[in-house]
């Protein structure tokens, strides 16, 4: 019955090592007992507890060699009697067999089975003896809780083992085998039939009031007792170590930690914390550690992501407080006691760091699928809420500033890229920055003026303003601290930076680098972004007081037929009108030439890439001018079938026979196939205009053209050539043509006056 105890408790151990010292623990204890009944009943009990701590100290060292566990023995012994309860509570599941989580119960085995086997052999009192392996085996039960599956299996052999105990134990030892049985009282007899009925009747009772409520219990979640206890706590420091990064950056050459690094090369990024919960103030490590022991819990990785083994050996230097560095996600510890949240995949040492502390953590590192980060979305939900969490307070500006990022992103992906474009564009990467990351410090940060000292800051500005801006554009985020780490060798306080990580479906966390390059000159943010004031200034000069005078001497009213000076009533309207033409006049000139300007811009400066994109967004602008939209998270080839959608009823043939004589000799020095298709739309335009009805065959073959060239450009950066870039120019003016060319009469005149391209933002 001891042994089935422990059976019960070890579906939340890993391995059988701790039924098998439970059950060497109950068999121990019974033999003693049964070995010693001759002896005087007070001279069992301290040969039993001698011989319990002989059989305890082996299991203890038996699991800290196992465990590889360092220090002496008595050193590890201390530990575990001082701890034992408590860590065994606050395990991770499946706990690791350590003399921490072994030490309570094997002791509960070994006196639980002293208890039964002296109770049942020297008092002859079976049914009380088995009181003790019963609670052991409900408290087994409790501390399991519901974190396994329903103890159905041990508890049913529990109460088969207990029938044959009583069915065995009906005739004592000594009873006579041979001869008559001994004649009973009939007084003797119809008292123990009395007793027996009642007995039974109240057994009976029991069964039928009880019965019902004990089976409900059967579908009730039981209480986890883990609940109770409170798991190890990280210290104050390690509760923002985003604070820490601006006086590191001070200290660049301070060594905080040596490792070497197996399995992978160098350029490895080693996290130390990750910041899940902002309160508009601090940003806190949002985790929850658990006791564990060498091996840790496994997380399945993303689907469709590679998973690569990397083992490291680190040794602590001037690093302080308790989180242990290490590249995510650890999979194994070894050389130091850890407690670990699943959550984060982040350790933390409970004792704290100390110089010269060497561990070895094996991790599994993840490197998602990056082709599937463009159409993937974000997860929302309770699960998520938690780094969803916009706290009240924050300034409008940010909250502006983060609806213009998202204004043309409707991809969660395009969001976070446009966050990560903004923050390394227009600031600057200092080591002197302040420390702060509350709404104030962010605002200062982000909309400061430049020569007072905003739009600067170390990493930890750089990280709380994506995740800040992430979440009020929808994106989930967080902030992880940690080191990038150049190879084997000291990591010294230099290396640490602030990074921050957006959630995607299928994907998982991805961290982002809104850091700016260190040649690159940042544009200012007033160039960019100029919101409006809150609330107009009030007038600093007193509105003026109109003081009562004395009334102004009558005058004599002219008379009829005096000449009066002045302007008559049509010249005056005409003047009007006429003002109000021109400034029409000039504001559509002004328009057109912006437009004009806007077009040429976009499709004959900058490099190659930019203009392949310029000539993509001035598709879609033609298709929002002539009245088919297309959504924002649309990707290219989507985008260039609705485009084709479009262009069914856009052009003659005529027109599309011209426009096509224009690509065709752009697109001569590409050498695509859109060479020929054009080609034979110049010179046979009717044979064109036969195939395609009023369709132009131009126009669809542009699009089509224009579309792989922005693929290229999105997944091949720097491989556009000049003469693709003005092929893709020619494209789009022959697809702008054709939509044009089938507005009507009074729209196809306000097209290129249109305001909506200069406003709309790229």
């Amino acid at each position: 019955m001891v042994v089935l105890a422990g059976v019960t408790l070890d579906r939340v151990y890993a391995g059988s090592l701790l039924t098998l010292l439970v059950a060497g623990a109950a068999l121990g204890s019974v033999l003693v007992s049964v070995a010693a009944r001759r002896l005087p009943s007070w001279l069992v009990a301290p040969v039993s507890v001698l011989v319990m701590a002989g059989w305890t100290g082996w299991c203890l060292h038996l699991a800290a060699d196992r465990a590889g566990l360092p220090g002496g023995f008595a050193e590890v012994a201390r530990e575990a009697a001082a701890n034992g309860i408590p860590r065994l509570l606050t395990a991770m599941i499946p706990v690791e067999p350590v003399p921490d989580t072994v030490l309570v119960p094997v002791v509960g085995a070994w006196l639980a089975g002293l208890a039964g086997a002296e109770v049942a052999l020297r008092a002859g009192r079976v049914l009380l003896g088995y009181l003790p392996p019963v609670l052991l085996h409900v408290g087994a039960v409790y501390v399991v809780g519901p974190n396994a599956e329903p103890a159905i299996g041990p508890t049913v052999a529990l109460v088969v083992v207990a029938g044959l105990g009583l069915a065995a134990s009906t005739r004592r030892e000594g009873d006579p085998v041979d001869g008559p049985a001994p004649t009973m009282p009939s007084g003797v007899r119809a008292r123990l039939a009395v007793t027996s009925a009642a007995g039974t009747a109240v057994v009976v009772a029991a069964a039928t009031l009880l019965g019902p409520a004990v089976a409900a219990l059967v579908e009730v979640r039981p209480v986890d007792p883990r609940r109770y206890v409170e798991p190890p706590q990280v210290q104050t420091l390690d509760e923002n170590p985003l604070i820490r990064i601006s006086g590191w950056a001070l200290n660049p050459d301070q060594q905080l930690f040596q490792v070497k690094t197996a399995g992978a090369g160098g350029g490895t990024r080693i996290r130390l914390a990750v910041l899940s919960d902002y309160d508009g103030v601090t940003w806190r490590v949002g985790a929850t550690y658990r006791n564990a022991g060498r091996i840790l819990p496994t997380v399945p990785p993303a689907p469709h992501a590679t998973v690569e083994t990397l083992r490291q050996e680190i040794t602590i230097g001037e690093l302080s407080g308790q989180l242990l560095p290490a590249v995510p996600t650890p999979r194994e510890v070894s050389g130091a006691r850890v407690a670990y949240d699943p959550g984060t995949g982040t350790l933390i040492r409970p004792d704290g760091l100390s110089p010269g502390l060497r561990y070895t953590v094996t991790s599994a590192r993840e490197r998602p699928d990056a082709n599937l980060l463009a159409t993937a979305n974000t997860p929302a939900g309770d699960e998520v809420a938690r780094v969803l969490q916009v706290p009240e307070g924050a300034p409008d500006q940010l909250r502006r500033l983060a609806t213009q990022l998202a204004q043309d992103n409707g991809a969660p992906y395009a969001r976070a890229m446009a966050i990560e474009q903004w923050l390394a564009e227009h600031y600057r990467l200092v080591a002197d920055a302040p420390s702060g990351h509350a709404y104030p410090n962010l605002a200062f940060f982000l909309f400061g003026p430049r020569n007072g000292g905003g739009q600067r800051g170390t990493s930890e500005q750089f990280a709380a303003s994506f995740a800040v801006l992430g979440r009020l554009a929808g994106l989930p985020t967080r902030v992880v601290v940690g080191f990038a780490a150049p190879g084997d060798g000291p990591v010294r306080a230099g290396d640490a930076y602030a990074w921050p990580e957006v959630l995607f479906e299928g994907v998982g966390w991805v961290p982002f680098d809104p850091l700016p390059r260190p040649e690159d000159e940042p544009r200012p943010v007033e160039e960019d972004f100029r919101p409006q004031p809150e609330k107009p200034p009030p007038s600093e000069q007193p509105e003026p007081t109109v003081e009562p005078s004395t009334a102004p001497s009558p005058q004599a009213a002219p008379e009829e037929g005096e000449g009066q000076a002045g302007v008559s009533t049509p010249v005056l309207v005409a003047a009007v009108a006429g003002g109000v033409l021109l400034l029409v006049v000039v504001a559509l000139a002004v328009l057109a030439g912006m437009r004009r300007a806007l077009t040429r811009n976009r499709l004959h400066r900058g490099p190659a890439d930019l203009r392949v994109a310029g000539a993509w967004r001035e598709l879609t602008y033609a298709l929002r001018l002539a009245g088919h939209p297309v959504p924002a998270d649309l990707s290219a080839t989507e985008v260039a079938e609705a485009a084709r959608r479009a262009l069914s009823d856009a052009a003659p043939p005529t027109e599309a026979a011209r426009a096509g004589t224009q690509l065709e000799a752009k697109m001569g020095r590409v050498g695509t196939q859109l060479e020929a298709e054009v080609g034979r739309a110049a010179t046979h335009p009717e044979g064109a205009a036969g195939r395609v009805g009023s369709q132009s065959e131009a126009a669809h073959r542009a699009v089509e053209e224009l579309a792989r060239l922005v693929n290229q450009v999105g997944f091949a950066p720097g491989q556009v050539t000049e003469a693709q870039a003005e092929a893709a120019a020619e494209a789009a003016r022959v697809c702008t043509r054709a939509l044009r060319a089938d507005r009507p009469r009074w729209r196809r005149l306000l097209w290129s006056v249109h305001p909506g391209p200069l406003r709309w933002r790229d």
